[in-house]
């Protein structure tokens, strides 16, 4: 805790402007007391400039949130939980080796909802085994606590995990990326129907419930990583902090900087641009890729387009483009095509 508050001292020259957002994520941040969360606190806003309303979400777990734990979140500076239930059905929670079970990810909702109204959860579709109706049915029991925002991601096999080995030995089905696009159409199709709108490839919001931290990542504005293994991004370069905990809080008392950076190439800016536009409801402006990389990459972008325009993966709108509905699922290899290659 001191070597985290230590460099956000350290470190408090590298935001320009206001703080629009501040997020508790990875590991199990609902782990912090809330003595440990105002210290944090306390040293944010000593040190920076910080926007009034801002936006300060914390994720967390189901079987992390007591009634206990979730009134003392509520009565510290968190105005935003990110909840991450997965799935409302037992043998998904089994399957994908979670903490909590089903009667937990009701049980945190419902006991979340009366302290918070800003609230996010995370749905897995993909998952081997997953029905059509049983995925509309977590849709449905998602919707029907009320909440204004939902992030939904393609259940990954990481290598060497549990469910890559069930999976090897023919235990779980392997991932059927057909059934994955039905879901994920379905979801789409369920949640705009309900007046979420479908601002990010993996993020639902209600108006004025859109997350500002995951825009800000997607419209590449600057963000400040504290911690282990932390990333930070200042739109030029990026860095990122040793991931062993001693030797991170060994470097901070020395008053070193425990990270690594790299610059970015106009290439590899003009990658990420592409990748992270295309991701959202914005999509990616041709003028802005003429201004700010060169009419080069601007001609490269328009040759590489044409074929996804013709098959209606991607359309034109003014000066943006933007990825129709039937592209949506395959953006990130539609992407990769339009990447621009040093060789």
């Amino acid at each position: 805790m001191e070597a985290l508050c230590r460099e956000l001292v350290l470190r408090k020259d590298e935001i320009k402007g206001t703080i629009e957002t501040i997020y508790f994520g990875g590991g199990t941040p609902s782990l912090l007391t809330r003595e440990e969360l105002d210290q944090i606190f306390k040293t944010i806003f000593e040190h920076y400039t910080v926007a009034e309303p801002v936006e300060v979400t914390l994720e967390a777990n189901p079987d992390d949130l007591t009634e206990e734990k979730i009134k003392q979140l509520s009565d510290s500076s968190i105005n935003r939980l990110s909840i991450g239930i997965q799935s409302f059905f037992e043998e998904d929670l089994k399957l994908m080796n979670r903490a909590h079970n089903a009667a937990e990810a009701e049980e945190c909702l419902t006991l979340a909802t009366r302290y918070f109204d800003n609230i996010s959860l995370d749905l897995i579709y993909g998952i081997p085994g997953l029905s059509n109706k049983r995925w509309q049915q977590n849709i449905e029991k998602a919707l029907s606590f009320g909440i204004p925002h939902i992030s939904s991601y393609a259940l990954t096999v990481e290598p060497k995990t549990a469910l890559d080995s069930f999976i090897k030995k023919g235990i779980v089905p392997p991932i059927d990326e057909e059934l994955a696009e039905q879901h994920f159409h379905t979801l789409i199709d369920t949640l705009t129907r309900k007046g979420f709108v479908h601002y990010e490839l993996s993020n639902f919001g209600k108006e004025g419930y859109f997350s500002k931290n995951n825009t800000a990542y997607w419209q590449g504005k600057p963000y400040l990583g504290i911690g282990p293994s932390a990333h930070s991004f200042d739109g030029t370069t990026r860095s990122w902090n040793l991931r062993n905990n001693s030797l991170y809080i060994k470097s901070i008392e020395k008053n070193e900087l425990p990270s690594e950076t790299e610059t970015l190439t106009k290439a590899d800016r003009y990658n990420e641009y592409v990748m992270t536009g295309l991701r959202t409801m914005w999509g990616v402006s041709v003028n802005r890729v003429e201004k700010e990389f060169g009419v080069k990459y601007k001609e490269y972008l328009l040759k590489q387009v044409q074929k996804y325009l013709e098959e209606h993966l991607l359309y034109l709108d003014g000066d943006s483009l933007l990825v129709t509905k039937k592209g949506k699922f395959l953006s990130d290899g539609i992407s990769s095509d339009l990447f621009f290659l040093n060789l």
